[in-house]
C-alpha cells in the first residue's frame, strides 16, 4: 500500500521581494478569489499574480548566485488591463521561461526569462485579433497556437457576439511570429476556452436567454480543423470541418442538434480543470469528481460525502488531487479509489508541474510543497481473505432482496447462522461467486502482463462475460448504471458480445435465432428501473432494450428492424407483457434514431414490423411523402390483406393522390384490385371531389388518361367506376337461384286431400291461368351526379 507525505520545499524566502509574496498569498480569512488569480510555472521557479490593475511577478533565484542589487521583475504591469498569462512549451528545457501575456484590448507581449540577469526580456509585442476594436474574454495555448475567444462590437446588441480564432507561433532566437489567423466560429455566445492536449474545449456560460446553450460544449480538433458538438450525456452530437477559408457559424450549430439538445438534461458543471492528456476534470453538482474523456465518455470518479465546494484539482500521472476545505484529497484516477487525505493549515492551491513529473505540487501562504510518496509494509490480509468477505457481502444482498422480514441481514449473523436457513443454498452462491472473482483476478493479471496485441482479445472476453453475467442476473439500478458504463466505454466488444450471446447471423435474408432462454429476453424487454440515486446529478441509464438497438443502429443498421420484430414476437411468450402504460417496442427502437430525414427508410422499416395499422399508416404516408411508388404500391398490396379496415383505408389514401396527380398512372390496375367490397360509386366520387386540387382553368372530364397532364380526368375513373358499377348492379348471392328460374311462383303439383271439398279440389287441380302472380321488371338505372352509366 502507498502512504503520502506532505514536505516543505521552501518558505517563499528564496523568491524576490517574497514579504511582497506573502502579503498577496495571506488574504482575508475566507477570501479564496485571490487563488484563482495565481499562477505557478510548472518548474515552481516563478509565481505571477493577476491583479485588476495589471501583473505581479515573482521569480525564485538560486542560492548558488546571489541576488543582484538591482534584482526585480521586469515584468510587473501595471495600469494595464492583463487577462491572462500562458506558459509556452517549447520543447526545450526550461520552458517555464518563456510566457505570453495576454491583455483584453487583443495584444499579446511575449517575455522570457534571463538566469543571468534574474529578469524578463520582451521579445516580442503583437496585436493577437484583426480588429482594433475586438477583446479578448478567455484565451489559451494548445501546441504551437494560440486560441482565444473575442467579443465582436455589433451595431445591434445581440448576446451572439463572439468569435472563437486561432494563430499559430514560431519561436526565434530573440522574437516570436505569429501566423494567420484562422477564425473557428462566429456569432457565438461567450466561450471559455480550455486547451488539453492537442484538443481545446468551449464551454457556454450559462445564460437564462439561451436556455440550450448550457447543456452543451464544443471541442476543436486543431490539428485536424475539426469542430465538434458535444453533450455530458448524449456523447458528441455532430462533427464539422472548419479552415482557413471555412469557419462555422453557431447558430447553424444550434439549429442542426436543437432538438436534440431539448430533450438532454445533463448535470452542471460547477468545476472544470485540463488533465493534459485530452481530457477534462468536471465537478458536477456540488460532490461529484468526474472526468471526461478525449471520445466525449463521461466517467465518474469520486463522489464526496459532504457539501464542501472543490477550490482546485489537477491531475498528476496516475494520481488525481483536488482541495475542499483545506483538506488535499489524493485518489486513484484509474479506480477513483480515496488514497489519503491530508489536512492543510491554510488555503492553498495546486500547482500544474511539469508533464513529464508526477509529482504533487501545492503553494499555500506559508510556503511551497510537495507530496511525496512512501511505500508501506504489505497488509497481512490475504487476497482470498478479502473476496471471501465480500462473496459474503454479496450474499447478504442476495438474501435481503428475496427475505420478507425487515431485519437487515449483516456479514456477523450469516457467519454465525442465525438467521439464514438455507446453508446449501448459501455454499453455491459462495463458491460461484468465488470462482468467477478468483477468474476474474487471474484474468487482471494476464492483461498487465500481456502486449498490446493481445489486450484486444482479453478485453473482448473481459466484456462478454460482464454483459453474460449482467443479462442472467437481477437488472436493478446498479447493474444497468454498469451496463450502460460497458457499453459507452467499450462499444465495439458490447457488439460483439450481443453477437455471441444471442447468436445473430444472416442467410439471405436476415434471421436472428432465439436460442437465449426465456429470462434473458425477460432482462432484455424490461423498462428501465424507476430509482436512480442523485438523478439529478447522474445521467439517466438506458433501459437494455435501448442499449442493444444502439448497437444495432451503429454497427449493423439493416438488422434493426428484424431485432424489434423478434422481440415483439418474444414479448408474448415470456412472462412479460406489454402493459398499455408500457411504450410499444417499436416506439422505444424509434426514439433512438436521429432527426427524421437522415434514417428515414430505417424508420419505415421499424413501423411496418410493428404490424399495427396505425404505425402501417404512418409509414404508408412517408412513402407517399418521399414519392417512392413502388414501395407504396408494394407494402398496399401486402397490407391490405391484412384487414377490411386497412385495406380501406389504403385504397382511400391512393385515391386521394391519384385525384392529385398522375405518378401513380402505371400502378392503376393494382390500385383498382384494391378497391373494397363496400365501396360505391358516390363514395368513390365524393372522396375524388374532395381531393382534387384547386385550378382555375376549367378542367375537361373525358380526356383519355393519357392526355390530360397532371389533371385528374374520369376517364382515368372509367375503369374503377365500371367495375364498381357492375358489382352494384349484378344480382346478390342468396337470390341468385330464384331470379334464374323459368317461372314465380313454381307450379304446385296436383294433389287431393282427404275430407276437401270437391269444389276446391278442382279449383286446385284446374287453375285458371299458368301466368306468375307477378314478373320481374328491368331495373331502372339511378343517375349518379348527372352522369347515367350504362
Amino acid at each position: 500500500m502507498k502512504g503520502f507525505i506532505l514536505e516543505k520545499l521552501t518558505d517563499l524566502s528564496d523568491f524576490t521581494r517574497s514579504g511582497d509574496l506573502l502579503e498577496v498569498l495571506n488574504p482575508i480569512e475566507g477570501n479564496n478569489q485571490v487563488w484563482d488569480l495565481v499562477r505557478v510555472s510548472p518548474d515552481e521557479r516563478h509565481i505571477h499574480v493577476l491583479l485588476p490593475g495589471g501583473l505581479w511577478t515573482f521569480d525564485r533565484v538560486s542560492r548558488a548566485h546571489p541576488l543582484p542589487k538591482t534584482c526585480g521583475s521586469n515584468l510587473d504591469l501595471t495600469n494595464r488591463p492583463v487577462l491572462e498569462l500562458l506558459y509556452l512549451d517549447i520543447g526545450i528545457k526550461g520552458s517555464a521561461a518563456l510566457v505570453a501575456v495576454v491583455l483584453q484590448n487583443g495584444r499579446v507581449e511575449f517575455w522570457k526569462y534571463s538566469e543571468q540577469k534574474s529578469g524578463w526580456d520582451l521579445l516580442q509585442t503583437s496585436e493577437l485579433c484583426d480588429s482594433s476594436k475586438a477583446k479578448v474574454v478567455s484565451v489559451c495555448h494548445s501546441g504551437r497556437s494560440l486560441v482565444w475567444c473575442e467579443e465582436r462590437l455589433t451595431p445591434e446588441c445581440t448576446l451572439l457576439r463572439y468569435c472563437v480564432c486561432w494563430r499559430s507561433y514560431e519561436v526565434e532566437e530573440r522574437s516570436v511570429h505569429l501566423g494567420g489567423a484562422t477564425i473557428a466560429l462566429i456569432n457565438s455566445p461567450i466561450v471559455r476556452v480550455l486547451a488539453s492536449g492537442d484538443l481545446v474545449y468551449m464551454l457556454p456560460c450559462k445564460n437564462d436567454a439561451l436556455q440550450n446553450v448550457s447543456k452543451f460544449f464544443l471541442t476543436l480538433y486543431t490539428k485536424h480543423n475539426r469542430i465538434a458538438v458535444c453533450s455530458l450525456d448524449k456523447g458528441e452530437l455532430i462533427s464539422r470541418h472548419v479552415g482557413k477559408y471555412k469557419l462555422y457559424d453557431f447558430k447553424k450549430l444550434l439549429r442542426d442538434c436543437i432538438g436534440v439538445l431539448a430533450a438532454s438534461s445533463p448535470p452542471q458543471i460547477r468545476g472544470v480543470c485540463p488533465t493534459g492528456s485530452g481530457g477534462l476534470l468536471l465537478t458536477l453538482g456540488s460532490r461529484n469528481i468526474s472526468l471526461l474523456e478525449k471520445n466525449a465518455v463521461v466517467r465518474q470518479i469520486f463522489s464526496m460525502d459532504d457539501n464542501h465546494s472543490v477550490s482546485s484539482t489537477q491531475v498528476y500521472g496516475p494520481f488525481l488531487a483536488f482541495i475542499a476545505s483545506r483538506t488535499l484529497y489524493i485518489l486513484d484516477i484509474i479506480c477513483g479509489q480515496l488514497l489519503e487525505k491530508i489536512t492543510l493549515k491554510t488555503d492553498a492551491v495546486l500547482s500544474r508541474n511539469a508533464a513529464a513529473e508526477p509529482t504533487i505540487h501545492l503553494l499555500s501562504g506559508t510556503g511551497l510543497y510537495s507530496v511525496k510518496v512512501t511505500h508501506q509494509e504489505p497488509s497481512a490480509i490475504k487476497p482470498d481473505t478479502v473476496l471471501a468477505e465480500f462473496v459474503f457481502e454479496e450474499a447478504c444482498k442476495y438474501y435481503q432482496r428475496r427475505s420478507l422480514s425487515s431485519t437487515q441481514l449483516t456479514v456477523e449473523k450469516l457467519k454465525n447462522g442465525g438467521m439464514f436457513q438455507a446453508p446449501i443454498a448459501l455454499s453455491s452462491i459462495i463458491g460461484n461467486y468465488l470462482q468467477s472473482l478468483l477468474a476474474l483476478e487471474e484474468l487482471k493479471s494476464q492483461v498487465v502482463a500481456t502486449s498490446e496485441m493481445e489486450l484486444a482479445s482479453y478485453c473482448e472476453t473481459l466484456v462478454e462475460q460482464e454483459i453474460r453475467r449482467l443479462l442472467y442476473s437481477d437488472m436493478e439500478a446498479d447493474n444497468l448504471q454498469y451496463l450502460n458504463f460497458i457499453f459507452r466505454t467499450f462499444s465495439s466488444e458490447f457488439w460483439q458480445a450481443l453477437q455471441s450471446l444471442f447468436q445473430f447471423h444472416c442467410n439471405g435474408e436476415v434471421s436472428l435465432s432465439t436460442g437465449v432462454p426465456p429470462e434473458v429476453w425477460k432482462t432484455v424487454l424490461c423498462p428501465a428501473a424507476t430509482s436512480v440515486n442523485n438523478r439529478q446529478q447522474q445521467q439517466q441509464p438506458l433501459p437494455v432494450f435501448e442499449l442493444i438497438c444502439h448497437s444495432f443502429f451503429r454497427f449493423q443498421p439493416k438488422w434493426l428492424p428484424k431485432f424489434v420484430e423478434l422481440a415483439q414476437q418474444q414479448s408474448g411468450t415470456t412472462s412479460w407483457k406489454d402493459n398499455p402504460e408500457n411504450t410499444p417496442l417499436y416506439k422505444r427502437a424509434l426514439a433512438l434514431l436521429p432527426d427524421r430525414g437522415e434514417k428515414l427508410g430505417l424508420e419505415v422499416e421499424l413501423l411496418l414490423c410493428s404490424q399495427r395499422p396505425n404505425a402501417i399508416m404512418q409509414a404508408f404516408r412517408i412513402l407517399i411523402e418521399q414519392r417512392q411508388w413502388e414501395q407504396v404500391t408494394n407494402v398496399a398490396k401486402h397490407f391490405s390483406q391484412q384487414s377490411p379496415l386497412l385495406n380501406k383505408e389504403i385504397f382511400t389514401t391512393l385515391l386521394s393522390e391519384v385525384s392529385q396527380h398522375r405518378d401513380l398512372d402505371p400502378y392503376l390496375d393494382l390500385l383498382w384490385s384494391l378497391c373494397p367490397e363496400d365501396m360505391t360509386v358516390t363514395s368513390i366520387l365524393n372522396i375524388v371531389l374532395k381531393s382534387l386540387p384547386p385550378s382555375d382553368k376549367q378542367p375537361v372530364p373525358f380526356l383519355p388518361s393519357g392526355d390530360g397532364g397532371s389533371q385528374m380526368t374520369i376517364g382515368v375513373l372509367k375503369p374503377l367506376l365500371d367495375k364498381v358499377l357492375q358489382r352494384e348492379t349484378k344480382p346478390r348471392e342468396g337470390y341468385a337461384d330464384i331470379l334464374h328460374t323459368s317461372g314465380f311462383p313454381p307450379p304446385t303439383p296436383p294433389r287431393v286431400r282427404k275430407g276437401i271439398p270437391s269444389s276446391v279440389a278442382e279449383s286446385e287441380a284446374h287453375p285458371q291461368s299458368s301466368e306468375p302472380v307477378f314478373k320481374l321488371q328491368p331495373a331502372n338505372l339511378p343517375a349518379e351526379n348527372g352522369f347515367i352509366f350504362l
